[in-house]
């Protein structure tokens, strides 16, 4: 009997209380609410690099339709792959598929024809959550940015 008593009091001594599991599950919870945020800042900056990145492989794709057709293209649509047969001036496989629909990485990417050249417009999908900036870009390949969900214009700062 004295056995058996030493055995129940061995083995409740083994486990946690209720208090100490309950006192880890709030320090986990304390650390996730910190890590949280922060992973989102991460995410959506590397979402912003990811769309400066997107708007130099527009220059460069605007630079080479423009040695291969005499004129920039005017829309994503023209620097994108054709839906079949050939490339050509109306879709010259530049870029790929989704960048000439117009969103990638959580932004959404405008091209427009000027009399002198073209306008990039890159905009988060949604503002505060896939990015906190807007990016503005032509001709010139100055890439400028805002930080507020306005679109940025060639007023706009430059990126440094």
């Amino acid at each position: 009997m004295v056995d058996t008593m030493n055995r129940l009091r061995t083995s409740r001594q083994r486990g946690f209380s209720l208090i100490e599991l309950l006192i880890v599950v709030a320090i986990i919870l304390i650390l996730a609410a910190i890590a949280v945020p922060k992973l989102n800042q991460n995410r959506m900056l590397s979402q912003e690099t990811a769309a400066i990145r997107q708007i130099g492989t527009i220059h460069t794709a605007e630079t080479q339709y423009y040695s291969q057709f005499g004129r920039y293209a005017t829309s994503l649509a023209e620097l994108g792959p054709p839906a079949g047969g050939n490339a050509g001036p109306n879709a010259a496989d530049l870029i790929p598929g989704d960048m000439a629909a117009g969103k990638k990485t959580g932004f959404v990417f405008q091209l427009q024809g000027t009399p002198i050249g073209y306008v990039i417009n890159a905009n988060p999908e949604a503002f505060g959550s896939s990015g906190r900036r807007t990016f503005y870009s032509d001709q010139t390949l100055v890439i400028r940015q805002n930080w507020g969900p306005e679109p940025a214009t060639a007023t706009s700062p430059e990126i440094r």
